[in-house]
């Protein structure tokens, strides 16, 4: 079983600037609308430029033939957070971060009605590139997922 690990201080070193809420899949500042995280149904609680904090409910069509949740389930709800980690929501919307490489560990297998929580902070950034971690807790606070994103800024293609 994995250690218990709090997820309620996971805030970054500051607290200035935290926006906090129940924010959907078309309320980042800088983006459109996110299909797949509506479908997943991924409410972010917290963000700031370089951390973003969300749930998801693990519901019964996300479940693999093992009734457990698919990985690709965690690792999309995972994404999510990453892409709302390291988009800044100050940006002028000239640029979007894109994930470049992601390594994933799945550490524990949640069931149907679990609540995970994903708590993202970005940490180092050179240039245009960067990496990020997230992680997935339980609703129990064990951890779930570790998820290791690189990402690179790249000029926005709509505008």
């Amino acid at each position: 079983m994995s250690q218990a690990l709090g997820t309620n201080g996971a805030s970054p070193g500051t607290t200035a600037g935290i926006q906090q809420g129940h924010f959907g899949p078309h309320d980042h500042p800088r983006w459109g609308f996110d299909r797949a995280s509506e479908w997943l149904g991924v409410t972010v609680t917290e963000y700031a430029p370089g951390y973003a904090k969300g749930q998801m409910q693990v519901r019964e069509e996300m479940l693999n033939g093992f009734e457990i949740a698919h990985g690709g389930m965690i690792f999309a709800f995972a994404d999510t957070i990453f892409a709302w980690t390291c988009n800044n929501p100050d940006g002028d919307g000239s640029t979007i971060t894109v994930a470049q490489g992601v390594d994933v560990n799945f550490l524990s297998s949640p069931t149907v009605g679990t609540v995970l929580t994903a708590v993202g902070t970005t940490r180092a950034a050179t240039g245009r590139s960067g990496l990020c971690d997230i992680t997935v807790y339980d609703d129990k606070e064990n951890v779930v997922a570790e998820f290791r994103g690189r990402y690179r800024t790249i000029p926005n293609p709509h505008q």
